[in-house]
């Protein structure tokens, strides 16, 4: 039993070995034609305008469309069920966050229905817009997507999707033109890539030398005379050798020139970007410059606005001293002299006591106003040049003050308010 369980577990580890080696085997194969394709697309843009009809942009076209669609997940059903799933359903998604995307525009095409034939349109309009590299970089860096829509081992989960970006920058520098009503975005047939064009053998030179070493042997054997004839064959093989020899020297040029145009556009590229950021640095530091000249500015007008305010304090401080001080020389000055007060009196002794029928006026005090009012009334009438003053008011309120009604009411019932014909021939009560 327990030989029967090492050798399922040797089985099992033996699947899961050759699982992995195809994966990557097939993994590397589609990376390795993708870069055959865009080479070979470079090259042809150099002779004619690539559009729907050249054979290297529709083999191109396949092998993208068999990279994305790489161990991409089914769509799970309510019943339980997977249904299959177009690689236009991720980029969807991933791709929303690209600055001016094509995804809205792809989305209410009319003529295209398919899930399939809309992700054929987005790689045709992508290559357009020269921004197909730009899309694919930021969907692979929309790592929680892309791990939602892809199972492990796919090409865009791997090390590999980062030279597939790379690859795909070179396809900037080619103005292509599709027509989006065309039969290659018919979504009914699957996507088949073409091998030949990259299947090319080329013989090393060792084995050439081999090849005719048995060659010569074979003629010295087959004849037993040399003639002029044998001589040829040794020389027709020479010449095909270097033949062979040229061949490969030129398609080595080819690869380093191919090579040449990818690094200089890259290059370029990245001037482009150099360029960009330098001028938005400078914008930057021209902004922040402006931005500490406003706040300087600021700064100043504010100390300025600071000075003036206290010097327009300390100007109303100086003035309100200078107004306390005349307001207290006025009413010094304006307080009334011990004559002044002396002729007042007199006349409110005047007010006081009436004659008429010899009767006693009670009626006239009936409210400290009217007293307050007949005395002022009696301070004009003795000094008509001279105005009333807050001091002179002041002066006839203390008249109609609690104290001065007691008085007067004490006086009232005195017994020399009691008849007024006594008061008046008093001495001391007489007018004068």
């Amino acid at each position: 039993m327990a030989s029967l369980s090492l050798g399922g577990l040797n089985v099992c580890a033996r699947k899961q070995s050759v699982q992995s080696r195809n994966a990557a085997v097939e993994r590397r194969n589609l990376i390795t034609v993708c870069r055959f394709s865009v080479k070979t697309l470079i090259d042809r843009s150099c002779f004619e305008t690539i559009d729907d009809s050249s054979p290297e942009f529709n083999n191109f076209a396949a092998i993208l469309e068999q990279i994305l669609s790489h161990r991409l997940k089914g769509q799970i059903t309510w019943f339980g069920y997977e249904s299959p799933r177009s690689f236009w359903d991720y980029i969807r998604v991933a791709c929303r966050k690209v600055s001016h995307n094509c995804i809205c525009s792809i989305e209410n095409m009319e003529n295209v229905n398919s899930s399939r034939a809309k992700g054929r349109a987005w790689i045709r309009v992508a290559l357009m817009e020269k921004h197909l590299s730009e899309y694919i970089s930021a969907a692979l860096r929309d790592f929680k997507t892309t791990r939602r829509f892809y199972e492990d081992g796919a090409i865009v989960l791997g090390e590999e999707a980062n030279m597939l970006a790379g690859m795909l920058l070179g396809l900037n520098a080619i103005d292509f033109s599709f027509c989006l009503k065309g039969e290659g975005l018919d979504g009914n047939f699957p996507a088949v890539i073409d091998y030949t064009p990259y299947l090319k053998f080329t013989q090393s030179s060792d084995s050439i030398s081999s090849d005719e070493e048995e060659l010569r042997t074979l003629g010295s054997s087959g004849s037993e005379s040399s003639t002029p004839e044998n001589i040829g064959p040794p020389f027709i093989m020479d010449e095909n050798s270097w033949y062979n020899k040229c061949k490969r020297v030129e398609q080595k040029y080819r690869l380093t020139l191919e090579q040449k145009g990818y690094l200089e556009e890259l290059v370029r590229l990245r001037e482009t970007q150099l360029a960009e950021s330098v001028s938005q640095n400078k914008l930057l530091l021209q902004r922040i410059e402006d931005m500490d000249l406003s706040h300087k500015m600021e700064k100043e007008q504010l100390e300025y606005i600071i000075v003036e305010l206290q010097d327009q304090l300390t100007v109303l401080k100086n003035n309100d001293l200078r107004s306390r001080q005349e307001l207290t020389t006025h009413l010094t000055n304006q307080w009334p002299s011990p004559g002044a007060l002396d002729v007042n009196s007199v006349a409110l002794d005047t007010l006081l006591y009436r004659k008429h029928s010899q009767q006693w006026d009670e009626k006239s005090f009936q409210s400290l106003d009217q007293l307050s009012g007949e005395v002022s009334l009696s301070q004009t009438s003795l000094d008509p040049g001279k105005e009333d003053t807050p001091s002179l008011l002041g002066l006839c309120g203390s008249l109609t003050s609690v104290a001065s009604y007691k008085s007067l009411t004490s006086l009232k019932s005195s017994e020399y308010l009691a008849s007024p014909t006594a008061e008046m021939t008093s001495p001391g009560l007489t007018p004068s």
